[in-house]
């Protein structure tokens, strides 16, 4: 099927089925069992000038836009939904600056994400703050030149094994969400340190921990935008790498499928294929045929905002809630088709499906993007009677 891929998508897609199948699949059952971070697969990733697809070329990258990231992290995902996400991550912690940082903040830091030598990670959720984001504790006093950050932030992304961080936190509890504002973090500034490091089900080779900030102090500078800026900051970088978590599970769920496309036609029941029974086939017929939906709202939602439209929220939901529902299905359904074998580690939908819950719940809960959705479409009708 024409996917419509440009030349440049094409080449990716094929050096990230490359390295997906020379450097990812002998280790992906590794790192799922040690949680070790995959810092050799980085260096290949960095390499083959993956870490920039997005980033613009003035700053080292190659210019591309959110469609040619969800290619990449898409094929990756096919392997290692954990170890693709290591890569990705940086794009989430990279995007307040993108979008909203000054000249003097993108030329300092986004060389060094595009050549791959650095990673970032977006620090927005804390213990008492998940779909609430605008019930962050972290705060951020102006003292002279300096911002002193106080706060905890929990399951980044990322976490110790990134150098750059862009923060939420509260310059003014007194305005709730209007009084949030987004700063840049350097790893080594004294009063920032790492807490836990989770042990989590799935996505086990991407080190998620928690954000230590205790009188940590950055330079005024540092500051996003402008003060009061924060949650939009961020809502604005969610809608923007939604579509990224929507490539992730689409990625995992085809690399499901494939998996069980091929074990039906090698397993042998009653002197034939299972491939060869009614039953397996129509499960394998919904699994494609989902596959196939979530890919084009995908590629829709991706093509929609590097078209430069307004209003990308809705479709950036629908592609997320979408594809991680997806996913989630089809690889249930793929341990299912394996039987007693899909549910042992040395067979790899196993992984899958845990690696599938995460994108459910990450970037947004499914329950926070229908209600995404839903205000989007009421907003849609009520000014169409206007």
């Amino acid at each position: 099927m024409d996917y419509g891929y440009t030349e440049e998508q094409l080449m990716i897609k094929e050096l990230c089925q490359q390295i997906g199948e020379e450097k990812i699949k002998p280790v992906r059952e590794e790192f799922d069992e040690t949680g070790e971070f995959p810092w050799d697969v980085m260096k290949a990733f960095a390499d083959a000038d993956l870490a920039g697809i997005a980033l613009e070329e003035e700053y080292g990258g190659m210019g591309g836009g959110v469609m040619d990231g969800v290619v990449a992290v898409e094929e990756l995902s096919k392997v290692c939904g954990g170890i693709a996400l290591c890569l990705f991550a940086t794009s989430l912690g990279t995007y307040p600056i993108v979008l909203y940082g000054s000249d003097e903040q993108k030329k300092k830091y986004l060389p060094d994400v595009a050549a791959g030598t650095k990673l970032a990670a977006f620090g927005l959720t804390e213990a008492n703050a998940g779909s609430d984001a605008g019930a962050i504790q972290t705060t951020a006093v102006l003292d002279g030149n300096e911002y002193v950050l106080n706060g905890t932030k929990q399951w980044i992304t990322n976490g110790s094994a990134a150098e750059i961080y862009t923060v939420i936190a509260m310059t003014n509890k007194a305005k709730g969400a209007r009084g949030a504002s987004a700063f840049i973090v350097d790893k080594d500034t004294p009063g920032f340190t790492f807490g836990k490091k989770e042990n989590k089900m799935g996505i086990r080779a991407s080190v998620t921990s928690e954000l230590v900030f205790q009188d940590c102090r950055i330079p005024k500078e540092n500051l996003i935008a402008k003060e009061g800026m924060g949650f939009i900051v961020a809502m604005k970088t969610l809608d923007m790498s939604r579509p990224g978590v929507a490539a992730q599970a689409l990625g995992i769920a085809t690399g499901a499928l494939d998996e069980a496309v091929r074990y039906s036609r090698e397993r042998v029941q009653f002197g034939k294929p299972i491939s060869s029974f009614q039953g397996v086939q129509f499960m394998l017929a919904d699994m494609a045929t989902a596959v196939e939906a979530a890919r084009h709202l995908t590629y829709a939602s991706a093509r929609h905002i590097d078209s430069g439209a307004k209003n990308i929220s809705k479709i950036s939901a629908m592609a997320k809630v979408y594809a991680s529902d997806v996913a989630m299905k089809v690889t249930t359904d793929a341990v299912q088709i394996l039987g007693g074998y899909g549910y042992m580690k040395e067979y790899p939908v196993e992984k899958m499906m845990r690696d599938a819950k995460i994108t459910q719940i990450y970037e947004g809960t499914n329950q926070i993007q229908r209600e995404v959705i839903a205000s989007n479409l009421i907003k849609e009708a009520a000014a169409a009677k206007k």
